[in-house]
């Protein structure tokens, strides 16, 4: 088949892309490549008026006349570029604003892509309607909604998770889900939102293409090495004010067992080899199950404080722990902290068994063959 995947978000295209060319499917990826994080796209988009004084006149444009600069420049690069997304045997968008357009461009953007193609499939992967409006309907389901609603991210700060709760969005998703053939969820975190819709086809666990992640089993020769990834886009969405104060309290408790690395909004290339020598990796509060960053590391065989809730336990059928399960509470972080630091071997039994999980459950190939079986049904 010829394929074509929009967006990217944390790798997983670019994990599925290799996944199905080992199926001898043609593939491309075209779009944004996640900001900062700069993953490799075939064709890429670039973000205008986004930053800086250029960001300043676009926002006052748009007070003023409501013409939004950044949607246009986008639609501009789109048409130039026009026709490589027509004939393409399955098409499949990151989310519902793939272009990161205001209603009106990205629907002359989608107008194409559904018109010339043969299929077209969206990912809930990320923020969309569906996910941030059950999140603030469910305010005690595990989300990214629970720090806002406490007062901690400011509106101004929300405001690409606030939009989906817009008049403007909820068009946007209409008009996406009368015109796709299916919606696909990545983990639990966006099953659960989607269960029972007549466009969700199911979920598909987020490829891992273990090809790039050898199998390493963890030695503790000296100290145990913690790493804490932060995003600063995402500091309170993935709750890094529980973890920072935690291992505050580590760091005093155990000086000399353990060792923290500490990395802020760092390129996928470089924060990936950063963690090489760390044990245990902290990730985030706010999940029912993994994202990207903590399958990876996962696949390294690292002990990752996630998304392991009791649904992804039932999910996968596991009778012992392969991560985990991490709470926006710091006694409780601490406390388990504390007993893999007192237990090394505890560290190294979970290490073995995050990759076996990963190997079973999330391997990129095996990933690319449910894709293509939900397409092709």
């Amino acid at each position: 088949m010829k394929i074509l995947l929009i967006g990217e978000y944390s790798r997983l295209h670019n994990s599925l892309k290799e996944g199905l060319q080992k199926l001898n499917h043609e593939v491309a990826i075209y779009g944004f490549n996640d900001g900062f994080k700069d993953y490799p796209v075939d064709l890429k988009f670039e973000r205008n008026f986004d930053t800086g004084f250029l960001k300043k006149i676009k926002l006052l444009t748009l007070y003023c006349t409501g013409f939004d600069i950044s949607s246009y420049f986008t639609y501009r690069q789109f048409l130039k570029n026009k026709n490589k997304f027509k004939d393409f045997d399955v098409v499949q968008l990151i989310n519902e604003n793939s272009f990161y357009c205001n209603y009106f461009y990205e629907t002359k953007i989608l107008e194409t892509i559904f018109r010339f193609n043969k299929k077209v499939f969206l990912l809930s992967c990320g923020d969309d309607y569906m996910y941030v409006n059950y999140n603030f309907e469910n305010p005690t389901n595990k989300s990214i909604i629970q720090p806002y609603l406490k007062g901690k991210i400011q509106d101004k700060d929300f405001s690409n998770v606030l939009k989906f709760r817009t008049k403007e969005y909820e068009k946007l998703h209409d008009y996406i889900y009368a015109s796709i053939n299916g919606v696909i969820a990545t983990d639990l975190d966006y099953h659960i939102p989607l269960k029972n819709h007549q466009k969700y086809l199911g979920i598909i666990s987020n490829p891992i293409n273990l090809d790039n992640f050898e199998k390493e089993e963890l030695i503790i020769a000296d100290k145990i090495v913690i790493f804490h990834g932060i995003n600063s886009q995402n500091y309170y969405k993935k709750g890094n004010d529980f973890f920072e104060k935690t291992l505050e309290i580590i760091a005093e408790k155990y000086p000399n067992k353990v060792a923290v690395i500490v990395a802020k909004s760092l390129p996928y290339k470089t924060y990936i080899n950063l963690y090489k020598k760390a044990h245990i990796v902290l990730d985030q509060v706010y999940a029912n199950d993994q994202g990207y960053n903590a399958l990876e590391a996962m696949a390294k065989g690292k002990v990752v404080f996630t998304g392991a809730e009791k649904e992804f336990e039932i999910h996968y059928n596991l009778k012992e722990k392969v991560a985990i399960n991490a709470l926006p509470d710091i006694d409780y972080l601490v406390k388990e902290l504390s007993f893999l630091i007192e237990n090394p071997s505890e560290i190294m039994a979970i290490g073995k068994r995050a990759r076996a999980f990963i190997e079973q459950e999330h391997d990129y190939r095996i990933s690319a063959k449910k894709y293509v079986s939900f397409w092709t049904k």
